[in-house]
């Protein structure tokens, strides 16, 4: 099966995983710039990634990326606006969420190093419920830690501490890197996601909660979220059937696969936006076997919760509402 064509939009980039996933699409919105420098900054680890694939894969993945990205020409995206309805209610006691900022957001967290890998941590220290969050291939955009500010306090029964690691260790992608149009930008993404596959994340993502769990203490509940790129990563962590956590959430999740979803353990939000194909969309709700909330955001691109989000735009800005606010709904039921 192709790879290619469950990359999401016209903007098509590299799929490189034994269990796929995609990168997120062209941005050709204005965005934030990402801070030029963050305080306490961790140096890279010297020992090298944990990874869930095979050695014989690494070995054979070379000619794969190849042939991969002789199938990724642009092409116009023709996905039209879904009227799938959202699945499953949910508890009212949301949200609070205040005004969100257009630009020059002022994160309200801190930054830590936790587990060899520094990372954004915001919430009230009396939490008692924490969320994990996999950032998209972009890193520490505004959007992306505002968002995480939004899921800290903006619950009106419970509050969280979210934490967000940059497994990239100060290496995103950047998005000068999109679109793939040229040939170093096709290898510079290909070595990118070879060296950042959501395999090897989510064989890290056990040892780094229970880091966190051991300076937090007082967590006793977890919810984990992805967005794009991370989204893969839920599915992959959720798969175990050891799992520490309650509840987790796929934000416009990059190579959205039906059959990741029959391994799925506990329940899951997923919503999607115009650039996941809808019908991939369809199956993955249709082989969840656990509770469940499926939607899609028929008129946003994929990015819009995270660093791809235009929030001078007023309608993306009350989509970017809209999706935390279903988050925070969701995650008050089941974590």
């Amino acid at each position: 099966m192709s790879l290619s064509r469950h990359l999401p939009g016209s903007r098509r980039a590299v799929a490189v995983a034994s269990s796929g996933f995609a990168s997120p699409p062209s941005s050709t919105s204005s965005q934030t710039p990402p801070p030029s420098s963050l305080s306490n900054s961790n140096p890279n680890s010297s020992t090298p990634p944990t990874s869930l694939q095979s050695r014989s894969f690494a070995a054979q993945q070379s000619t794969r990326n190849q042939d991969i990205l002789k199938q990724l020409p642009p092409k116009h995206h023709t996905c039209k606006m879904s009227t799938m309805p959202a699945q499953h209610g949910h508890s009212e006691a949301c949200c609070n969420i205040p005004p969100v900022v257009a630009k020059d957001y002022a994160a309200k967290g801190t930054y830590e190093e936790l587990g060899g890998y520094k990372s954004y941590v915001t919430g009230p220290k009396q939490a008692t419920k924490g969320i994990i969050t996999i950032f998209d291939i972009f890193g520490f955009y505004p959007q992306t830690l505002q968002g995480a500010d939004i899921l800290a306090t903006s619950d009106r029964s419970q509050q969280y501490r979210v934490f967000i690691p940059d497994w990239f260790h100060g290496e995103p992608a950047p998005l000068e890197w999109f679109p793939p149009d040229t040939e170093d930008k096709q290898k510079n993404l290909a070595a990118f996601f070879q060296k950042n596959s959501p395999p090897s994340v989510a064989a890290k993502v056990p040892d780094y909660v229970a880091v966190v769990k051991a300076k937090y203490p007082e967590i006793k509940s977890w919810a984990i979220l992805g967005f794009c790129w991370g989204g893969k990563v839920v599915s992959l962590v959720l798969s175990q059937p050891d799992t520490v956590f309650r509840a987790g959430v796929e934000a416009h999740p990059a190579m959205v696969d039906p059959a990741d979803a029959e391994k799925i353990k506990v329940p899951l939000a997923l919503l999607a936006s115009k650039d996941e194909p809808p019908e991939d969309v369809k199956k993955f709700e249709q082989n969840l076997k656990v509770p469940k909330h499926v939607e899609i955001f028929g008129d946003q691109i994929h990015g819009w919760m995270a660093a791809r989000s235009d929030l001078e735009n007023e309608r993306v800005r009350a989509e970017y509402i809209r999706g935390y606010e279903t988050v925070l709904k969701f995650l008050s039921k089941y974590v």
